[in-house]
């Protein structure tokens, strides 16, 4: 069994509030979750209307799948239009 996390930070530079926030970064989370077949969720900042620190888990058998699938993810992160991602942390257990 293999368990893959990723932590990315992000900032999101059209928020003006905290709902804004809260918006964008519950869009994000479904169309990832509908995508990939990973548990996300907003683990830090929350608190901040400009930042925010969200963290995926996948577990699976093959240990280049889920390497692959997380990796797939990051460059959805990178390309997403409202959010800048600022650093990334991925670990494979």
């Amino acid at each position: 069994m293999v368990v893959g996390t990723l932590s990315i930070r992000i900032v999101i530079r059209s928020s003006r509030s905290l709902k804004d926030k809260r918006r964008i970064i519950k869009s994000l989370k479904d169309r990832i979750r509908n995508k990939f077949n990973v548990s996300i969720s907003e683990t830090n900042a929350q608190d901040n209307h400009k930042y925010s620190i969200i963290s995926v888990a996948m577990v699976g058998t093959d240990r280049q799948y889920v390497n692959s699938t997380l990796s797939s993810l990051m460059n959805f992160f990178r390309f997403f239009p409202q959010i800048e991602l600022v650093d990334y942390e991925l670990e494979l257990i």
